[in-house]
């Protein structure tokens, strides 16, 4: 139920203060929401599993952002940020997609 009410209030904020990125992230945030996306689906899988640890999801969670973020910001500095962009884009999508295949065995038993 703390989560749910956590989701609600952070939409309800985020409508309400209409919070802007600076131009200098914009660039991180698509990277950093498919990171974050894998880490949801992972955990999703892991509970479904039966073996969901709250802190290992908590690590995997900033760990995939930061390692994202620092992979393109690195990309940037060397002039092939798009091209690093798009490989872990690409790689956190395969994850992505293996998870979601994983829970959808296990909700259907398909």
């Amino acid at each position: 139920m703390i989560p749910i009410l956590g989701l609600v209030l952070g939409v309800v904020l985020g409508i309400l203060l209409e919070p802007t990125l600076p131009a200098f992230l914009q660039p991180y945030l698509p990277i950093a929401i498919v990171a974050a996306l894998d880490a949801l689906f992972g955990a999703l899988r892991a509970y479904l599993e039966g073996n969901f640890t709250d802190r290992v999801f908590i690590v995997s969670f900033f760990s995939n952002v930061l390692i994202a973020a620092l992979i393109v910001f690195i990309g940037d500095q060397i002039g092939v940020g798009s091209q690093l962009s798009t490989g872990v884009v690409v790689v956190l999508g395969i994850r992505i997609f293996t998870n979601a295949a994983a829970i959808r065995r296990a909700l259907f038993h398909a």
